[in-house]
């Protein structure tokens, strides 16, 4: 792969025939946002932000909270798609899409199975595995396990190690541990957070993210941050934190199909973000994919979107046409991206994404 040619792909000339702006104008999109998580505070951002952007480009949108709205008794005929911005339970882990399933309602992003088995870090590991994607060793604890078994798993990899909870995002309950006396603070930590924590070999090199609508990848971003890992500090409330988007990088190829080749592996749809980390050697392992990644100012995938000029309402209206044409996206059409919507002047067309997402959580 030519990852210069994948990502100058979105300015360059396409047909774009079964992705023209006609095919979608106007639309009536409820936005699931909130529920009872422990990413709920993040989830309300985003959804508030997806509900400006796609307001901005004419759209009908209605915000809907399933921690307050019983999704089984809204009458989904009203709307054409449910875009989710669910993060976390509930969200990410197959429920809420198998009740929209269940309702015939159209959504966007992964399907039930493919969300259920990304939720869970030690399930995508073993995909990883099996398809031959590189990804770090790691051990699973239960809570209900003796200490000393925990242990005895945590001393086959070495440490070095990561403990993080099997099934959470956000980087919540991620801890460093370099010494056994670290252990157990570490574990309690992540099982305050779910029945399974995941423990995983260290990898010290340089953290990537790289955003994918389908098998389209956006640019990679190379992360630094102070902290020892990227946690939930570091991703959403630490200024230092440094995102660079740098398409020439000597990783940037492999980091790109390795992010590909993750999202084949759980079979994933529509808009996610595969985190990679690189070993002290400089070879790329994938962490995780996430099936509803984050769209707040603080977010890599609106960074990565902007870099190519898509605003964060034609990002949420790219991911809505991956939903609409039921065939894999493979990368927007020239002609779709800078055109203003039918009802807007040119003027008002293009709204940037910290703009969006600045009046969107004033609101």
């Amino acid at each position: 792969m030519d990852a210069g040619r994948t990502f100058q792909a979105a300015r360059a000339d396409h047909p774009g025939a079964n992705h023209a702006p006609a095919d979608l104008f106007p639309l009536r999109v409820a936005v699931l946002a909130g529920g009872d998580s422990p990413e709920r505070a993040i989830s309300l951002k985003s959804g508030t932000a997806v509900t400006y952007a796609l307001q901005q480009l004419g759209h009908i949108v209605l915000p809907i909270d399933p921690a307050i709205v019983d999704l089984v008794g809204v009458d989904w005929r009203q709307f054409d798609i449910a875009f989710l911005a669910l993060h976390g339970e509930f969200g990410e882990d197959g429920q809420v899409q198998r009740i929209l399933d269940r309702a015939g309602v159209l959504y966007t992003g992964s399907s039930a199975m493919a969300s259920e088995v990304a939720f869970s870090k030690w399930h995508s590991k073993q995909r990883f595995i099996q398809a031959g994607v590189a990804t770090a060793g790691a051990v699973l604890l239960y809570r209900r396990d003796m200490a000393s078994s925990q242990r005895a798993k945590v001393e086959t990899l070495g440490y070095p190690v990561v403990v993080k909870p099997d099934a959470q995002g956000s980087s919540l309950g991620v801890t460093l541990v370099e010494t056994a006396d670290q252990l157990a603070p570490a574990v309690a930590a992540a099982f305050s957070l779910g029945e399974y924590a995941l423990v995983e070999q260290a990898l010290l090199g340089d953290e990537w993210t790289v955003g994918l609508i389908d098998s389209f990848a956006l640019p990679p971003i190379r992360i630094g941050y102070a902290q020892p890992v990227f946690d939930y500090h570091a991703k959403y409330e630490a200024d230092s934190t440094t995102y660079q988007i740098d398409e020439q990088a000597p990783l940037a190829e492999a980091v790109v199909e390795l992010a590909q080749q993750a999202g084949i592996a759980l079979g994933t749809g529509g808009l996610v973000r595969v985190d990679i980390r690189c070993n002290a050697a400089g070879q790329p392992f994938v962490l995780e994919v996430n099936t509803i990644p984050g769209l707040t100012d603080h977010s890599l995938v609106p960074k990565a979107a902007a870099a190519l000029g898509i605003s964060l309402g034609h990002l949420c209206e790219l991911t809505i046409l991956s939903a609409l044409s039921g065939q894999p996206f493979t990368r927007p059409d020239r002609h779709f991206l800078p055109k203003p919507h039918i009802l807007q002047a040119r003027d008002d067309a293009s709204v940037s994404v910290d703009l969006a997402i600045e009046r969107g959580l004033a609101k």
